[in-house]
């Protein structure tokens, strides 16, 4: 706990050099005098900084009785948590005496010694989010709105009535539901009013990144305004940590395009999850002590599958051991984020497009050799294409795996993760000029081939038990049509090029045939995974290829009648908010209850109207066909909504000088009304504050490195002749057909 002790006092002047670098801005009262506080805390704590920078009326002490015997009669006392979550705050009971004699207004956090109020020892929050649950807020925040206050520990009471409690809760940025009848108090008043009570942090706010940051505004301003309400604050203002690289109105330099593919493609150094030998040892033991502990799999969400970023003396890999998914979105007390340890096929071979497009660029040569590691990893020195899938007699042959870090991982193919695998491999390889991974490109596309359907459909994900049980002729000549493009679309891109490249009539037969009755069921049938949008926004890249093979009126009506109703919820900056489907045809949901949250992967948005959008899903996917639309049909209807999206995205780029692994990154849930990085944190897995080093980062970076390049995707993949291999190939993997 905190209290006047020697051995807390070294902590305190050690913990008291560390300087945060932040940049905060006004505070102003109505009067002529500001308000005047009497404060305890570190000189690094977010509220006091906050405080003094503005230039209000601050006494600032080490110790609460320090605080507490220095303060003035009926004057206002801020007695901050000093060292969170480690040490509490203790208040004497001599100090309490003075602050009743004096009438002192105290504000007291994470404190076990409020006097006639039972406090347990601190516990931890997972999914819990923190709700208004009074008027004391009001006008500005109401009842029932939710925040964010990232890794909460909080100091149990018998408090019945609080401003602010814990709970899991389901919602956007309001409760949708009656609050369960497990809550936990977090901001509440003493019986005699004249103590405000935080059962942890709230002063971590900036440190932590509590969100949103106008809430935030909110609340602190009316407890400033509480302790001091004859001199209330009306401003309060900060720069967040981490932020979007501009606001939303103010003019883009010339070169925002530019500037935001080199921050894009830095990041993939910066962020620190390319493995090295060493590294990759410690966190292959890390998921072999966690998977056998928790003694069940459960991927996406296992907590064993996220940990801390490297030491700094480890250097960065080189590409050949790979590269981890990414960041997830649980946002540590300190700010931090922990990494992904997960090597996933897909995020691996998208990085390597993004970064062979870096080295093309000049942004950094060395990038050209580490996209170069990060294939031949794949293709070559991992699991992906090895074992069952490197054996011509298993009908596993050829597929890739989903990932690297299990056998679940190993032995699970999903169509759409195996295309986008081979898109970027294409466009890797079209930027190094090599013939390299081209049996292992078309490979792969005749593997995923032979276990689609007469109708062009193939299930979501196979599994190598299934393929052994049934064979791949099974799935060749059985289907059950399911209208999912988030699935299937993607592969309908690779047989459309594959079949432009080769000439085999069975690759266009297919995708044709599936794409045409996937457009027939448009839109209500059609299954949707995380809403409507992303399913328009991954059809857009299928449909644009299609043009290029089959330049038909029908056909160009397909890809405006899908990025016309996308493009309907274009905002004026240029973000595509997210929409739902019909409810009943989605698999992936927003939580139908509390209890619901944060169980299974979800949607960034509650309902049709939230202001979110999914740079994960959506956006992302988006851009891509957008792009690939512009090229194929030359409409400038698709580059417009291309260059406003781009535009969006310049705009929303990760802007960080205290987190270095995240700057030039991209979150996958922003609030383009907030202009800030919020949504539903109801995914178990992939959060509103996750950063995949595939699917989000890579795709974005690519396609801005596409139109600084002035290409297109189908053009970089156009330079591999291919032809020579399809027939051994389709005589070795349908048995000489």
């Amino acid at each position: 706990m905190w209290a006047d002790d020697t051995q807390t006092m070294k902590h305190a002047r050690l913990l008291f050099a560390i300087c945060i670098s932040l940049t905060f801005f006004c505070l102003t009262g109505h009067g002529s005098e500001p308000a005047h506080f009497f404060i305890a805390c570190p000189p690094t704590n977010d509220l006091y900084r906050v405080l003094l920078s503005s230039g209000a009326k601050v006494e600032r002490f080490d110790f609460p009785s320090q605080a507490v015997n220095a303060a003035d009669s009926d004057s206002a006392v801020l007695l901050l948590a000093g060292f969170y979550p480690k040490y509490t705050t203790h208040l004497s009971e001599a100090a309490w005496r003075t602050a009743a004699k004096k009438n002192l207004k105290i504000y007291i956090e994470y404190s076990n010694s409020i006097p006639h109020i039972q406090i347990g020892e601190p516990k931890h929050v997972r999914w819990e989010r923190a709700v208004i649950t009074s008027d004391f807020f009001e006008p500005r925040l109401e009842k029932n709105k939710i925040l964010a206050i990232h890794d909460c520990y909080y100091l149990p009471t018998t408090q019945k009535r609080a401003h602010i409690s814990l709970a899991r809760v389901a919602g956007y940025d309001s409760t949708v539901y009656a609050l369960p009848e497990q809550t936990f108090p977090i901001l509440f008043e003493t019986e005699d009013g004249n103590v405000l009570v935080a059962s942890t942090a709230l002063s971590n706010f900036v440190t932590a990144r509590y969100a949103p940051q106008e809430s935030w505004e909110a609340i602190w301003l009316r407890i400033l305004s509480w302790l001091t309400p004859k001199q209330p604050v009306n401003s309060l203002k900060w720069q967040p940590s981490v932020h979007p690289r501009y606001t939303k109105n103010e003019a883009l330099p010339s070169d925002y395009e530019k500037q935001a593919l080199k921050h894009g493609a830095r990041w993939f150094k910066s962020s620190r999850l390319l493995l090295n030998p060493s590294f990759k040892s410690e966190i292959d033991i890390r998921l072999h002590v966690g998977r056998e502990q928790a003694g069940s799999y459960a991927p996406g969400w296992m907590d064993f599958e996220a940990g801390p970023l490297p030491s700094k003396d480890l250097p960065n890999g080189d590409g050949s051991y790979g590269i981890l998914e990414g960041y997830g979105s649980r946002i540590l007390h300190d700010g931090s984020q922990l990494q992904r340890y997960i090597l996933r096929s897909d995020c691996i071979a998208e990085s390597a497009f993004a970064l062979a497009l870096s080295g093309a660029l000049g942004i950094d040569k060395t990038d050209t050799k580490i996209s170069e590691n990060l294939l031949n990893y794949i293709y070559r020195d991992s699991v992906a294409q090895r074992g069952p899938r490197g054996n011509p007699d298993h009908p596993a042959y050829g597929l890739i795996s989903w990932g690297m870090s299990s056998p679940e991982w190993e032995t699970a193919f999903f169509g759409d993760d195996n295309a986008r695998v081979i898109l970027a491999t294409l466009g890797t390889a079209g930027l190094h000029h090599t013939p390299q991974w081209d049996k292992h490109i078309l490979k792969c596309i005749v593997a995923n081939l032979r276990t689609t359907g007469p109708n062009g459909f193939r299930p979501n994900c196979i599994s190598q038990s299934r393929l052994e049980e049934n064979g791949w002729r099974y799935f060749f000549e059985h289907e059950n049509p399911v209208y999912s493009p988030h699935y299937q679309a993607y592969l309908w891109a690779c047989y459309l090029w594959a079949f432009e490249h080769t000439g085999e009539a069975a690759f266009l037969e297919r995708a044709e045939k599936a794409i045409r009755m996937t457009m027939d069921a448009y839109p209500g049938q059609w299954k949707w995974t995380l809403g409507m949008s992303q399913a328009r926004a991954r059809m857009l890249l299928p449909l644009a290829w299609l043009v290029r093979v089959s330049d038909t009126p029908e056909h160009r009506g397909w890809l405006k009648r899908v990025a016309e109703d996308l493009l309907a919820a274009q905002q004026p900056c240029g973000a595509i908010r997210e929409e739902l489907g019909i409810l009943e045809n989605g698999s992936l949901i927003p939580p139908k209850t509390n209890a619901d949250f944060g169980v299974n992967e979800a949607t960034i948005l509650q309902k049709d109207g939230d202001p979110a959008c999914d740079l994960l899903y959506t956006s992302n996917f988006a851009l891509l066909g957008l792009h690939e639309a512009a090229a194929a049909t030359g409409e400038a209807y698709y580059q417009d909504a291309a260059d406003k999206l781009t535009a969006f995205l310049c705009r929303i780029q990760i802007e960080s000088r205290d987190h270095p692994e995240l700057n030039g990154g991209w979150y996958r849930a922003f609030d383009y009304r907030l202009w800030e990085y919020w949504g539903s944190n109801a995914d178990a897995g992939w959060g509103a504050w996750c950063i995949e080093s595939g699917w989000t980062q890579a795709w974005i970076t690519s396609v801005l490195g596409m139109r600084e390049l002035d290409t297109s995707l189908w053009e970089l993949a156009s330079h591999q002749d291919i032809k020579h291999l399809v027939k051994p190939l389709f005589d070795e993997m349908f048995e000489g057909r």
